[in-house]
């Protein structure tokens, strides 16, 4: 089956009567087809000229365990039968997750190590190893560059969607260079890094790597401290929070020929794919709302997110990296 995009998706086999697995046959016949479809598989020939990487933010082993068995109940088996779109890839693996200081890794070091190529400390933001957490003139020389950042330099369009804020660590770590996960904008930052020259995340979201669409959370941290929030004015606890008086998203918008900044959803449907070149859309002051609390009149879902970035970012003859990450 092709999807809108032209992609080939496999769809998973009905599920069969229970009475079906209680015969030898059932399984014998499973097991010789898919082994006859892993003989038959051939290594593709050809360069992939567009990316998306979709990072489940926490999802392990266990929690996709849970799905396959929730949507099997939902259909009315026992839901171990069940699987998963992802699970009839043709290629499938599993990787390490650690940090080379701790053993339970968070989304800063994991995210530097799938988006950089290289393994780091936790809690900091493309950086090698080298950095150390909190310390920002470590940060300097230490630098790594993310797969976005060489797509871009490739002629490629790059785009970040996200349920998170724009700033948090796994989008972060595909555009940051931040001894801090934490540091998203100057007011969040220790006088003494303000001090060595280290920049605030969201600083470094506007001026480090030209990204073509940014969909996510994250308004507070763009906007002077006071400035009202659009969805939120009454609520003093999402104005901006910057002291250093400057408007990101402005910048953004001077620097960009054929950019928009929307803030809804209303907006987001508004805007023309073929009008505009670059796209920031920051629907929350902070983290977007979980699919289930999400208000689907004001804000995109990840779906609606991700196919809008889609349509903008496909219109490069040389192709595009997405980035898209649910939490």
């Amino acid at each position: 089956m092709l999807d809108p995009w032209g992609c080939t998706w496999m769809l998973p086999a009905l599920l069969s009567p229970p009475d079906a697995e209680k015969t030898p046959g059932y399984w014998n016949k499973g097991a010789r087809r898919r082994l006859e479809l892993a003989l038959a598989l051939q290594p593709a020939a050809q360069r992939a000229k567009n990316i998306i990487l979709f990072m489940g933010d926490g999802m392990g082993l266990s929690t996709m365990s849970a799905a396959r068995i929730y949507k099997g109940q939902l259909a009315g088996g026992s839901g171990e039968e069940s699987v998963l779109a992802m699970e009839t890839f043709p290629h499938m693996a599993l990787a390490k997750t650690y940090t080379i200081d701790r053993q339970v890794p968070d989304s800063a070091g994991t995210g530097t190590a799938y988006l950089c190529g290289v393994k780091a400390n936790a809690k900091t933001l493309g950086l090698s190893g080298a950095a150390v957490y909190g310390k920002c003139r470590t940060a300097f020389g230490n630098e790594v560059d993310s797969v976005l950042h060489r797509a871009r330099l490739a002629g490629k369009s790059v785009g970040i969607v996200t349920t998170t804020r724009v700033q948090h660590a796994s989008p972060g770590a595909a555009y940051a260079h931040s001894a801090s996960r934490g540091w998203y904008a100057d007011a969040n930052m220790p006088e003494e890094a303000l001090r060595d020259g280290c920049k605030d995340i969201a600083y470094q979201l506007v001026h480090n790597t030209d990204i073509n669409v940014i969909l996510g959370g994250g308004r507070m941290y763009m906007t002077p401290k006071w400035t009202p929030d659009p969805e939120y004015p009454e609520d003093r606890d999402q104005n901006g929070t910057r002291k250093d008086g400057r408007d990101l998203i402005a910048e953004w918008l001077s620097a960009k020929q054929g950019a928009r900044y929307v803030w809804d959803k209303k907006g987001l449907d508004a805007v023309e794919d073929d009008s505009v070149s670059h796209l920031m859309g920051l629907f929350e002051p902070k983290d977007m709302r979980y699919e289930l609390n999400r208000n689907t009149s004001t804000d995109p879902s990840i779906v609606e997110m991700t196919e809008k970035a889609v349509r903008i970012l496909r219109k490069n003859p040389n192709g595009f990296f997405l980035f898209v990450e649910d939490e």
